[in-house]
C-alpha cells in the first residue's frame, strides 16, 4: 500500500491547535513526513465532532497497514488485523436494550470465541512463535519497541502508564496522529474517565428507580435478577458445563428478555442519558484535552483516507 498526497481529503482536516499538538508533519518520522506535508490545509469552519464506529475502524485499518509496511521494511512478515467488527463493539455495555442484537448475539459469545481463536491462530500470533528466540526478540522490538526508552502518560485517575518511544506501532500512530505523546495523553484522559463517573451513575436515584422497574419485569418473565450487573456476574456459572451451542441459546434467551425489559422500562435510555450528563461534566474539567482528542482523531481520519492501496 502506498501513501499518496492528502489533497483529496484536506477539506476535512482539522488543525491540531490545542494542547500543543503542533502543525501537520511536525514531530513525525522522516519517512512519513513528505506525504503528510503535501497539501495539508486547515479548514477552520469544520465542526469539531466525535468519530463514528466506522471511522474508528478506518483509522485502525490504516494503523495496521502502516505497521505492515514498517515490519516488512525491517525484514518481517505482518498481516492486517484482527479487527473488532462494528457489531462486536456494542457488547459490554451496562444493559442490553437492542432486542434484535440480543437475538443475534446474546451477550456476545460469538465475538468472544472469535477473539479467542485469533489469540491462538491469527498469523500475527503464529508467525513470531515460529521464529527462533533471537529473531522473535528482534521481531518484538521492531513491532513494540523497548521499555528502556519510554514516555510516561499521565492518567486522570492518578499515576501514569509507560509506552516505548520506538517501534512500528509508534511510527504508524505518529504518522496518523502527529505528536504521539500529546495524542496518548489526550486519549488516556478522555477514555480514562470511566472510573470517575460510573460509581456516581450507579448511585443516582434516577437509575436506581429504573433498575427496580427492570428487576420487576425480569422477575415476572422468570428471571429474578436484581440488576444487569448480577447477570454479568453469574453469566459464566449459568452456562457452565453446557455445549457451546446450548450456552449460546441460553444466553440469547436471557439477553432478549433483558433487552425487552430494558426497553419497556427505559433503563438503557436512562443509563445513556446519565452517562452523557456525568461524563460531560467531567469533560468540562478536561476541555482542552477533549478538544485535542477530537481534533487529532479527525486529523488521523483524514490521513487514513489519504492511504491508497
Amino acid at each position: 500500500m502506498r501513501r499518496k498526497t492528502l489533497a483529496t481529503v484536506a477539506t476535512v482536516l482539522i488543525a491540531c491547535t490545542a494542547g500543543g499538538c503542533g502543525t501537520a508533519g511536525e514531530n513525525e518520522p522522516a519517512k512519513f513526513s513528505a506525504a503528510h506535508r503535501e497539501a495539508l490545509s486547515v479548514v477552520s469552519h469544520e465542526k469539531l465532532r466525535d468519530l463514528t464506529v466506522a471511522e474508528e475502524i478506518e483509522i485502525e485499518y490504516a494503523e495496521h497497514t502502516l505497521v505492515k509496511e514498517c515490519m516488512e521494511q525491517k525484514g518481517f512478515s505482518y498481516w492486517l488485523g484482527p479487527f473488532i467488527p462494528a457489531e462486536a463493539r456494542k457488547a459490554g455495555g451496562y444493559v442490553i436494550d437492542d432486542v434484535e442484537w440480543a437475538k443475534k448475539y446474546g451477550y456476545g459469545r460469538p465475538f468472544d470465541e472469535e477473539g479467542e481463536r485469533n489469540r491462538r491462530e491469527h498469523p500475527n500470533v503464529r508467525y513470531p512463535n515460529g521464529l527462533s528466540e533471537e529473531e522473535r526478540i528482534r521481531y518484538n522490538i521492531a513491532l513494540d519497541g523497548q521499555y528502556d526508552d519510554v514516555m510516561k502518560i499521565p492518567l486522570p485517575t492518578g499515576g501514569a502508564v509507560e509506552t516505548p518511544r520506538e517501534g512500528c506501532w509508534v511510527d504508524a500512530r505518529t504518522a496518523l496522529y502527529g505528536d504521539l505523546k500529546t495524542w496518548l495523553t489526550a486519549r488516556k484522559t478522555v477514555t480514562g474517565l470511566t472510573p470517575l463517573y460510573v460509581p456516581r451513575i450507579h448511585k443516582d436515584s434516577r437509575l436506581l428507580k429504573k433498575v427496580d422497574a427492570w428487576a420487576r419485569c425480569m422477575k415476572k418473565a422468570g428471571h429474578p435478577y436484581s440488576s444487569p450487573d448480577e447477570i454479568r456476574d453469574k453469566r459464566v456459572m449459568l452456562v457452565k458445563g453446557m455445549s457451546a451451542r446450548k450456552a449460546q441459546e441460553t444466553e440469547v434467551a436471557l439477553a432478549v428478555t433483558e433487552a425487552e425489559c430494558a426497553r419497556a422500562t427505559s433503563l438503557g435510555e436512562t443509563a445513556r442519558t446519565l452517562e452523557k450528563e456525568y461524563r460531560g461534566t467531567l469533560l468540562k474539567k478536561y476541555a482542552k484535552k477533549y478538544t485535542t482528542y477530537r481534533q487529532m482523531r479527525l486529523n488521523a481520519l483524514a490521513r487514513a483516507r489519504g492511504l491508497d492501496g
